[in-house]
């Protein structure tokens, strides 16, 4: 997949909150920090996304679009 973001962060999924619709990932970084996105709970089942998950952030704006590989 092409992107034209540039801001891309590695890192382990370390947290799913999950709410009624919505849900917040807490992503580890490597090789250092912390950051978390929301998305719907639909998207997180679609996208097969769990907890120890490796995972990029993309960082476009003010969103952040989390990609399992």
């Amino acid at each position: 997949m092409k992107l034209g973001a540039r801001n891309q962060l590695k890192g382990t999924v370390q947290q799913i909150k999950k709410g009624s619709i919505m849900c917040q990932i807490t992503v580890e970084l490597d090789p250092k920090g912390r950051m978390s996105s929301v998305c719907t709970l639909d998207s997180l089942k679609e996208l097969g996304i769990k907890k120890g998950d490796k995972v990029r952030l993309i960082a476009k704006a003010v969103n952040v679009l989390v990609i399992k590989d």
